[in-house]
């Protein structure tokens, strides 16, 4: 194996904005919508604009962070420069914490959509069987992994088809429910019935943030085109200018697809879809009543959950390959092959994600990722706002607003939650301190 010091730079704007698309338009359209419209009704439509706000102005802190210090790793190497050593680990393992749930989820959307696909449907509340959904979804990762490892050039091509695939399944499904006779107002108040049998008080201002901070995670791939940083052509121009086209575009796409969504099938019907066979958007195609629809949407829906968990296995394989190089993880992880392929990175975090799929519930690995990443774009905002005047290309007040919209939103996620994160921290920070006690022994 050839060991080389850098990564190639091979992406250019398109590339970047298929990548970030690739990342965004996976589990958070075909999967997520559902988990947010379970908590907050059809007032999801609205968690969706407010996830995108705090979402917009994260994502110009980060195309400002990528564009002076393209390097890969995103805010891991971010915090190491303006912030501190043990806050820029921090971010590192709060976001391979974060992106291996999100991928874990994917992983499992995925297994569904293929089951619902070829027939085999939940029956009565039992939905997928545990097994069949997990052993599918390690079966999915381990080929995912696979086409990781050609190298990124050819991964760039394939996840160009993928996105474009996965963008006409949606128009397709956004065209065809308008044609279903439905409630297009998206700014009622749930019908009582709707509150009783989701188990939620949706029309609560408790419910439309919570909604929002597990929404906010699904436009977070456009970090990937940062924490790939290293691999853009002409950073400077290209990092910033892919992010705003990127999150615009997932934007509209959230939107009309939520609006279909609760006008054809209901909130009720969004929530159950994604509990009992991850697979919310099938049964919104199968209530147009074209076959045809059905499976052109579940072929998207199979088609963004790999473009999903292609794009966060090299954005996590890219985070361990930078942290490795700072001994902040086994330095054996820091070789790059003779194709540019961080190759033990990749398979390290193909290995942790497959232990994710194990626990076979998506929504609970979509609210971990929530909680996680909320931190962990908290800790961007303080970078970017650190930045010198010189070398700012955004106003500040994007950071400071970024800042403060991670840190209301994740006041909107359960307790227990939190707890679980600030733990995960704690022993995070513990094998650091570990790994520099005995680096230092004599």
């Amino acid at each position: 194996m050839t060991e080389k010091q850098e990564l190639q730079r091979q992406i250019g704007g398109v590339g970047a904005v298929m990548l970030g698309l690739g990342s965004i338009l996976g589990t958070g359209v075909f999967v997520s919508i559902g988990i947010g419209t379970g908590v907050a009704g059809s007032n999801i439509i609205w968690a969706i604009a407010i996830a995108a706000a705090v979402a917009i102005c994260n994502g110009l802190s980060s195309a400002q962070l990528a564009a002076v210090h393209p390097v890969s790793g995103g805010t891991y190497e971010y915090g190491y420069r303006w912030l501190s050593p043990r806050m820029g680990f921090a971010a590192g393992w709060l976001f391979l914490c974060a992106k291996s749930a999100s991928a874990a989820t994917a992983a499992l959307g995925l297994s569904g959509y293929l089951a619902s696909l070829f027939g085999q449907r939940a029956i009565g509340n039992e939905g997928l069987s545990y097994a069949g959904n997990v052993w599918g979804g390690i079966t999915l990762l381990v080929c995912i992994t696979g086409v990781v490892l050609i190298g990124i050039r050819r991964t760039t091509r394939v996840n160009t088809v993928i996105v474009c695939l996965t963008l006409v399944s949606l128009t397709v499904l956004v065209i065809a429910g308008f044609g279903v006779k439905g409630d297009f107002n998206f700014v009622r108040t749930p019908e009582p019935k709707e509150v009783v049998q989701s188990g939620q008080q949706n029309d609560s201002w408790y419910a439309l943030f919570s909604a929002a901070a597990l929404m906010f995670v699904a436009y977070t791939g456009y970090g990937r085109i940062a924490t790939m940083g290293e691999e853009v052509v002409d950073p400077k121009k290209i990092i910033p200018r892919a992010m705003v086209i990127t999150l615009a575009i997932a934007m509209l796409v959230y939107v009309s697809v939520a609006w279909v969504g609760i006008a054809t099938i209901g909130t009720v019907g969004l929530s159950d879809a994604t509990g009992k066979w991850a697979a919310p958007l099938f049964r919104v195609a199968e209530s147009t009543g074209m076959r045809w629809v059905v499976v052109l949407v579940g072929v998207g829906g199979i088609t963004a959950m790999l473009g999903v968990m292609l794009n966060l296995i090299l954005g996590l394989s890219r985070v361990v390959l930078a942290m490795a190089r700072r001994s902040d993880l086994p330095n054996s992880l820091a070789a790059i092959d003779r194709r540019g392929v961080p190759l033990r990175a990749t398979l390290a975090v193909a290995a942790v994600i497959g232990a994710l799929v194990l626990i076979g519930d998506v929504k609970l690995a979509w609210s971990f990722s929530a909680t996680t990443v909320l931190i962990y774009y908290a800790l961007t905002n303080l970078c970017a706002i650190r930045v010198d005047s010189a070398e700012r290309i955004f106003p500040v007040g994007f950071a400071w607003l970024g800042l403060l919209g991670c840190c209301g939103l994740v006041m909107f996620i359960p307790w227990q939650m939190l707890v679980a994160v600030v733990s995960l921290i704690a022993l995070g920070m513990l094998i650091r301190w570990l790994r520099e006690s005995i680096g230092n022994d004599p």
